[in-house]
């Protein structure tokens, strides 16, 4: 076994302890004491707005249900009304939650591996913010109340009312005559997206139902995936094929051929489809949004950071990251907002800009500008860390890098890991990964093939380096 500051690497695999921020907490099962989630619970019960009470949801990972009691009963411990919902997205329970002014805890890993689950926690206005994530830190291991609260009320509507947003939006045509595949693997939110497309008039058929949790990165989706998309693709008739991660907040969305389309580009051809003036977004997405918006706003990495940009930035102001998540901040088509990513919305919209046309003709009509990213898993936190500083701040280092793929350095962006625009107009981009012992890596050229290109031996070149 060898100890790095933050990580353990065990029989040749690294894991980050329990790990809380504003995305959450996170962390190995075996380490998601029922202790360790009951503290994390209480300490948000008692630092944070609740509302009218907490409502609960959680995904398809074996281990979610039994965390999702322990969150429960903790919730009806500090004599808060508990409202279940069950198997839910992501998105759904927010809104849920939200519109009964209430607070909510979602019990998910997200798109990391089953041994690995996690907690997002909601105030009635939306997710957690910088402010709340220290409050709920000061609070933990101060917090014994033992006050139940009544039983806990089961919620059976919220599926629904998250299908209707979609439907009553933009109407039982929006997606007539189309044939759209959903792979369906282990997401939370298989099944209302499926209800969503045919509720809009689409064709349905259903890809890769799994009753055994599949990790999806829609941000870095593996060889594997890509490869058995293109078969989909070509053994079907399909307009596209949808997918989403673990617990839905996140899209996958692949056009006729099966190739698969970045996060980034929906975000911009669904906030654009939308009206938006304002688009905030990470550093990590591609650079064609300033193409698109009027005003482009650079955050950090991460849905708070996007949230808080999106506070600022005023007028018709949209987020989304490139996982592709999408949130609104003004009311639009029939939509109220929703301060919260969301992975139905980035996937629907596309399909019905691609009436008559098809995907293709669609992201052909963006700026080109073309992302494509992966990581090395199984990095330590402060061995990613290690490697960009000496990156920034030895140059030769630096140079020696990227001479593994023809880049000289133009400029560097310090704002989240280490951002290298080159002199030929490529950028990569580094950084460790916020919940994963993972180091990402992020491209950008004037085509996807240059992308690509300069991703795979980008990654060569880190494997090399790391050793």
């Amino acid at each position: 076994m060898y100890v790095f500051a933050n990580d353990i690497v065990m029989r040749g695999r690294s894991f980050m302890p329990p790990k809380f921020g504003t995305s959450g907490l996170r962390g190995l099962v075996t380490e998601l004491t029922p202790e360790l989630v009951a503290d994390h619970v209480a300490a948000f019960a008692a630092s944070c707005p609740v509302g009218t009470g907490v409502f609960v949801a959680r995904d398809l990972r074996p281990s979610s249900p039994d965390i999702a009691n322990i969150v429960m009963d903790a919730c009806r411990a500090a004599g808060l009304a508990v409202t279940d919902c069950g198997d839910l997205p992501t998105p759904a329970l927010a809104l849920a939650a939200m519109g009964a002014g209430a607070a909510a805890v979602m019990v998910t890993g997200s798109h990391i591996p089953a041994d690995r689950n996690g907690l997002k926690f909601y105030t009635p206005d939306g997710e957690i913010t910088k402010i709340h994530e220290m409050a709920i830190q000061a609070a933990l291991g101060q917090n014994k109340s033992t006050k139940p609260s009544p039983t806990v009320v089961v919620n059976d509507v919220a599926s629904k009312a998250y299908v209707s947003r979609y439907v009553d939006a933009f109407g039982t045509q929006a997606l007539d005559g189309m044939t759209i595949g959903v792979y369906s693997h282990s997401t939370v939110g298989r099944d209302l997206l499926m209800d969503v497309l045919r509720g809009l008039g689409a064709g349905v058929v259903e890809l890769g139902r799994s009753d055994v949790f599949i990790p999806v990165d829609t941000e870095a989706v593996d060889d594997a995936t890509r490869a058995q998309l293109r078969t989909w693709a070509a053994h079907y008739e399909l307009d596209g094929i949808m997918s989403m991660d673990g617990d839905g907040d996140r899209p996958l969305l692949t056009n006729a051929a099966g190739e698969v389309i970045p996060g980034d580009v929906l975000g911009q051809i669904t906030g654009e489809y939308l009206g938006a003036d304002v688009a905030v977004t990470p550093v990590s997405s591609n650079t064609g949004a300033e193409g698109v918006f009027a005003t482009v706003l650079r955050t950090r990495i991460g849905s708070p950071y996007v949230i808080a940009g999106m506070e600022d930035g005023g007028g018709k102001v949209v987020g989304y990251e490139a996982n592709g998540g999408f949130l609104l901040g003004f009311a639009s088509k029939g939509l109220a907002p929703l301060m919260t990513r969301d992975s139905v919305l980035p996937l629907i919209v596309p399909m019905m800009c691609a009436q008559g046309q098809g995907l293709n003709a669609v992201v052909a009509g963006q700026p080109a500008r073309f992302t494509a990213s992966d990581r090395l898993q199984e990095v330590p936190t402060d061995k990613s860390k290690a490697m960009i500083a000496e990156f920034d701040t030895i140059p030769a280092v630096l140079e020696l890098f990227l001479s593994k793929f023809g880049g000289v350095a133009a400029s560097l962006d310090r704002t989240d890991g280490l951002r290298i625009t080159l002199t030929d107009g490529r950028i990569v981009h580094l950084r460790p990964s916020g919940n994963a012992p993972e180091c990402r890596f992020y491209a950008e050229a004037d085509s996807a093939a240059a992308a690509q290109k300069t991703l795979t031996a980008g990654l060569a070149a880190l494997r090399t380096h790391l050793g």
